[in-house]
C-alpha cells in the first residue's frame, strides 16, 4: 500500500481519467522512470570515472596508428 497526501492524490486521479489508467499502472510506471534515470545516472559516474582514471588522449597515438596501417591497403 502507498500513502499519498491529497495532493498528489488528485494529481494522480487527473492523470488516470486524462490517460484512461489506472492508478497502480501510473505509479509503476513512475517507478520504473525513476529506477530507469537511477540507473542512466549510475552508468554516466561510471564512464566519467572511467574517462578521468585513463583521459582519452592517451589512446589517440594508438587510434591514429591504426589508421594508418588500415589506410595503407586503401587504393584512395
Amino acid at each position: 500500500m502507498v500513502q499519498l497526501n491529497d495532493a498528489l492524490l488528485e494529481v494522480l486521479d487527473q492523470r488516470a481519467v486524462e490517460t484512461g489508467r489506472s492508478r497502480s499502472e501510473l505509479i509503476r510506471e513512475a517507478i520504473e522512470q525513476y529506477y530507469k534515470e537511477d540507473i542512466e545516472a549510475a552508468i554516466d559516474r561510471a564512464m566519467v570515472e572511467g574517462y578521468t582514471r585513463v583521459p582519452d588522449h592517451e589512446f589517440d597515438g594508438l587510434a591514429e596508428t591504426s589508421l594508418q596501417i588500415l589506410n595503407e591497403d586503401d587504393p584512395w
